[in-house]
C-alpha cells in the first residue's frame, strides 16, 4: 500500500492551492461551478459536476 500526501489550502473564495508529494497546483472555480486546475507539471484539468455524484473531467498536457 502506497502512502500519499496532499494538502489543499483555500487562498480566496474560488481559489485553492493544492500541494502534493511531487507537484503543486492552483484550482480556480467553486464547488458547484466548472473549475480549472493548473499544475506545476504542465497539466490543465477542467472539471464540471453534472448533478449528484456525476462529473466530467478533461485533462490536457503541456505541448512542447
Amino acid at each position: 500500500m502506497a502512502i500519499q500526501f496532499r494538502k489543499s489550502i483555500k487562498v480566496f473564495p474560488g481559489v485553492r492551492l493544492n500541494i502534493g508529494k511531487k507537484s503543486a497546483s492552483v484550482t480556480l472555480g467553486g464547488k458547484h461551478t466548472p473549475h480549472v486546475t493548473y499544475s506545476t507539471t504542465g497539466r490543465r484539468t477542467t472539471s464540471v459536476r453534472i448533478g449528484s455524484g456525476l462529473s466530467r473531467r478533461k485533462t490536457s498536457k503541456r505541448r512542447r
